[in-house]
């Protein structure tokens, strides 16, 4: 595929991209000493142990990337046709820290640089907040901050923060404070906790290739067999990669919940108002970030509706022309592949 892929929408719909990283150097930084001290997990010196000290040309492409909130990252949307990229703090944002202090002063620093950004480049950058959720309050008053000064569209959790997930009262005030802005949360991958990632980690299946998907797909499963959309029920929940697996395996998913309901086999597992096939059709998002693959995206489209699957690149883990110009020839209907590169984002983030 050769064909010159341009910004302005002459192919008939915008290409927004809604799950673009961006790092600062105060955060890689802290991730070094981390590893250096002992206190980093085993999936954080396999994640930024290779991202943020390895000479090979990937790490060192990827490192120059994220940490550019300025022209070079304005050229490669360019160079790729990317009208709008949503941004985000990369993985795992600040969720590790065990100093609170340090934490919260490094997000709310991430935050004002990317809000800058997005000032500065108003018509292509969009925000994405990112909170410290080991103190759930603090995160709160984020949520108000970004969405009320900064212009923030919603924030991103990076899964479990030191083995807890969300599914827990204490992240409470979190989703609270969602509804009460009415924006969307976005669960992006992390590397599994110590407690799950040994087997993965020891065949290198512990990142993007597997085991981001797996953990992340087990949050949200989590957070939806809990009730939290019976709770919250106008709250929005996206995540990428095609769901994490989530829609393929939902028919067994429904059908084993539900005998776990009745059985009454575990204590936590309780009767919901829907199913979660249905679940995923009114409160769950998917992006096809990491997934350029036409099979998989009109299945997602199948299961949980065409307003609810949308265009993502995973810029800068996954940058490749090729793959959005096989986006641009999926064959499916002009309308449905407006929703998917453009009206989608601009409905759910409220562009």
């Amino acid at each position: 595929m050769t064909q010159d892929l341009n910004t302005g929408g002459a192919q008939g719909y915008l290409r927004i991209a809604t799950e673009e990283a961006f790092a600062t150097q105060e955060q890689v930084d802290a991730y070094l000493r981390m590893i250096r001290d002992g206190e980093a997990d085993k999936g954080m010196v396999s994640l930024w142990g290779f991202y943020a000290q390895s000479p090979s040309e990937r790490a060192v492409q990827i490192m120059e990337r994220l940490l550019d909130l300025g022209e070079r990252r304005i050229a490669d949307m360019d160079a790729t046709g990317i009208d709008k990229a949503i941004l985000a703090l990369t993985s795992p944002g600040v969720q590790p820290l065990t100093n609170l202090d340090e934490a919260k002063a490094i997000a709310t620093r991430a935050n004002d640089r990317l809000a800058s950004a997005c000032e500065a480049y108003p018509d292509r950058f969009i925000g994405l907040g990112t909170v410290a959720p080991q103190d759930p309050e603090w995160s709160a008053r984020e949520i108000h901050r970004g969405a009320k000064e900064l212009g923030f569209k919603g924030i991103q959790i990076n899964s479990h923060t030191q083995g807890r997930y969300l599914d827990e009262e204490f992240f409470d005030p979190i989703f609270r404070a969602l509804v009460e802005v009415d924006q969307p949360l976005y669960i992006h991958p992390c590397t599994p906790p110590d407690a799950m990632i040994g087997p993965m980690l020891e065949a290198g299946l512990d990142g993007a290739i597997f085991g981001f998907g797996v953990e992340t797909g087990m949050h949200l499963l989590r957070l939806i067999t809990i009730g939290i959309f019976d709770k919250y029920p106008s709250l929005q929940i996206m995540v990428g990669h095609m769901g994490e697996a989530l829609p393929y395996w939902l028919y067994r998913l429904d059908f084993m919940h539900q005998a776990g309901v009745r059985s009454q086999r575990y204590a936590r597992m309780k009767p919901l108002k829907k199913t979660i096939a249905e679940y995923l059709r009114s409160n769950v998002l998917v992006t096809n970030s990491g997934m350029a693959w036409e099979p998989a995206i009109k299945f997602c489209q199948e299961v949980m509706g065409a307003d609810r699957v949308m265009y993502a690149m995973d810029y800068p883990y996954q940058y490749v022309a090729d793959e959005v110009r096989a986006m641009d020839a999926m064959d499916m209907t002009p309308e449905t592949k407006k929703k998917f590169f453009q009206t989608n984002a601009e409905r759910w983030f409220k562009l």
